[in-house]
């Protein structure tokens, strides 16, 4: 079977997966959210709120912030930016794929509150479910970053 078959087509292929507004309502009435770090205007989740534009990876994070960044390549610089942002004394609560085998999520997910999503979401826009997992990962600044090594 031809990989369009099984993925769908390139061009509706996306990393920016829009936060379904309930799920992010429930969250956010736990949370109270100040700050949507990586948000698109027609998207954005709360009213302070940084856009591709305005590169939420070179602003400073303050208050309890929401991340539910793009889930390509670079989706590590923006989970090290998350730590960081725990490390300074800030919340960062993220919705972020499931992917347990990589580097990304070994290294700064696995010592984090981890809330594996039962089945799978539909982001906004979209007429189907993920086809992957999620997973809500919670950075707060009462745990530093320590690092979990597999012993091999």
């Amino acid at each position: 079977m031809a990989k369009s078959k099984l993925f769908g087509l390139a061009e509706d292929r996306t990393d920016v997966w829009a936060t379904p507004q309930d799920f992010f309502d429930k969250l956010n009435a736990i949370f109270d959210f100040d700050l949507d770090v990586c948000a698109l205007p027609e998207n954005a989740k709360c009213e302070r709120y940084f856009t591709p534009e305005i590169d939420g990876l070179s602003q400073e994070w303050t208050g309890t912030c929401w991340m539910n960044p793009p889930y390509g390549r670079e989706i590590s610089l923006w989970i090290e930016k998350a730590v960081e942002t725990a490390n300074a004394g800030y919340t960062v609560v993220a919705l972020l794929p499931a992917r347990t085998d990589v580097g990304w999520w070994q290294s700064h997910c696995l010592n984090r509150e981890i809330h594996f999503i039962r089945g799978r979401l539909k982001f906004g826009g979209s007429k189907t479910n993920a086809p992957f997992g999620c997973a809500v990962v919670v950075f707060r600044p009462s745990l530093n970053d320590v690092r979990w090594e597999q012993s091999q």
